[in-house]
């Protein structure tokens, strides 16, 4: 008599491991349009993102740096206090979603949740940051990384 085990693919978000340093941790985040749509590079969006990383300060979120490409977000989030990061993304997305839904034939904007990394140290700050402002100039958008007029600075974070 055996015992026969059956395989279940259970789809789970891996734990995160617990921080092993004091202090409010700094995120890399990035999330992308549905299907990687061109929807982004837009003066409305990019006011609307401003105005909501504002009154983020006020709910213990400080968005640093950030570059808004055609179809995908780069930005630095430091989170402090009780806010938790997935529930001001998801409200980010609702403000950001809610200017460009109007021409998406299934209202799909964004693919499901977002990429984040917690960086640990300023060295992993300013070299992730080197290398997401270039992404206008390898896509060939811009000649140059300042060139690119959908970035910006909401916080100064100086230091993870």
């Amino acid at each position: 008599m055996g015992i026969v085990v059956t395989e279940r693919k259970i789809k789970r978000v891996p734990p995160r491991l617990m921080m092993l340093y004091t202090g409010e941790p700094l995120y890399f985040v990035t999330f992308n349009t549905m299907y990687h749509r061109a929807l982004l590079a837009d003066e409305r969006l990019l006011s609307a993102f401003r105005r909501y990383a504002e009154t983020g300060t006020d709910r213990g979120v400080a968005v640093g740096r950030f570059v808004l490409m055609p179809d995908h977000v780069h930005m630095f989030v430091r989170v402090s206090g009780e806010t938790r990061l997935g529930v001001w993304i998801k409200g980010l997305k609702r403000v950001l979603g809610s200017i460009v839904r109007d021409g998406i034939p299934e209202g799909r904007v964004w693919q499901p949740g977002f990429f984040d990394h917690v960086l640990r140290s300023s060295e992993s700050y300013l070299e992730k940051w080197k290398y997401v402002r270039m992404n206008p100039v390898r896509k060939g958008l811009v000649d140059k990384p300042e060139d690119w007029p959908y970035q910006g600075e909401i916080v100064r974070i100086d230091r993870v």
